[in-house]
């Protein structure tokens, strides 16, 4: 299956970040805690921000968001912004856009490394379903144009693996095009999340 990126794409990168952080097992076990996780996506998608102010944002004590914090900077995660600390107050960024996991990591042999593909994967999973929830809380918010344009789709296919690797890059590479022709300045445009999600399921129909 094709390296698939995190589902946290935010905004561009800029000439010094990397727009992928490929995964491997030991910065998969310094990621692998959903405190740690929520903390990278909201860098990602809100932007620079203190212990304490991402605290607030995750209903989190600043003394957890620290820690953590030094965590994921430990294993490049992470990184002090210095165009913003004033003084004591520690601003931090992330350092790339997006996380990209290898499917070797679901043959390593190592029991840790099992352990943080879980963690990882069910976390993932969880801000998935979050998201969407969050969308359909929210509706009534947006304009009929983009509740029309919004979707939920779901489909039954029998493939064997190596056909749903290729779908999945088709799919990826489709997702990528629209993303390199994007245009932030356009009328109406708005950041959009889009969820893939591809697995085998026991049952003949």
């Amino acid at each position: 299956m094709p390296e698939k990126p995190e589902p946290e794409q935010a905004s561009a990168p800029t000439p010094d970040e990397k727009p992928h952080r490929v995964l491997d097992p030991r910065s998969l076990r310094g990621l692998a805690h959903p405190l740690r996780i929520q903390l990278l996506r909201a860098l990602r998608h809100h932007g620079p921000a203190t212990a304490s102010q991402l605290a607030e944002r995750l209903g989190e004590s600043s003394g957890a968001t620290s820690y953590h914090l030094r965590q994921l900077a430990a294993h490049g995660f992470v990184e002090d912004d210095p165009e913003r600390g004033k003084g004591r107050e520690r601003w931090w960024k992330a350092m790339a856009q997006g996380t990209t996991f290898d499917e070797a990591l679901y043959e390593h042999p190592d029991p840790e490394v099992q352990g943080a593909v879980e963690v990882y994967l069910h976390e993932i999973a969880t801000i998935h379903t979050q998201e969407l929830n969050t969308y359909l809380g929210t509706r009534h918010q947006w304009a009929d144009t983009w509740l029309g344009a919004s979707d939920m789709s779901d489909f039954t296919l029998h493939l064997p693996p190596e056909r749903l690797r290729e779908l999945d890059a088709r799919l990826h590479a489709l997702i990528n095009e629209y993303r390199d022709t994007e245009d932030r300045e356009a009328p109406g445009s708005q950041r959009v999340r889009m969820h893939l999600h591809a697995f085998p399921q026991h049952g003949e129909n």
